[in-house]
């Protein structure tokens, strides 16, 4: 590859969107995410923070979300919406794949399990 490629090739990952950019949350954030179990069909990790804490931009393919205690965050979306979820313990939902920064915004810590389809 020459340098003009090399250098071509760099500028173009800089200037890709954010979601092609964004990271695991296992590998940005290996205190507050866990991996339980992965295969060729599934990823199951455990996810904890703390009130105030707040995620660098991750991406998740579709996934469920399984809340073990009740926990309240806001989902940043790349395009800047703004999602704000409330959670019961037992509560389970469902989301196609998605990039987004995550916050804490309530006074419990947050206390999850996500199954990550592949």
């Amino acid at each position: 590859m020459t340098h003009a490629a090399c250098l071509a090739a760099l500028c173009a990952a800089t200037l890709l969107p954010s979601a092609a950019r964004a990271v695991d949350p296992v590998v940005a954030h290996p205190g507050n995410y866990s991996v339980l179990i992965e295969n060729d069909r599934v990823r199951v990790i455990a996810h904890r923070d703390m009130p105030g804490d707040r995620t660098v931009e991750h991406d998740h393919p579709a996934f469920v979300l399984v809340a073990l205690r009740a926990f309240e965050r806001r989902i940043t979306l790349p395009d800047g919406r703004v999602i704000m979820r409330k959670f019961a313990p037992g509560d389970v939902i469902y989301s196609g794949p998605q990039t987004h920064i995550g916050e804490n915004i309530g006074t419990t810590p947050t206390e999850a399990v996500l199954i990550e389809l592949r």
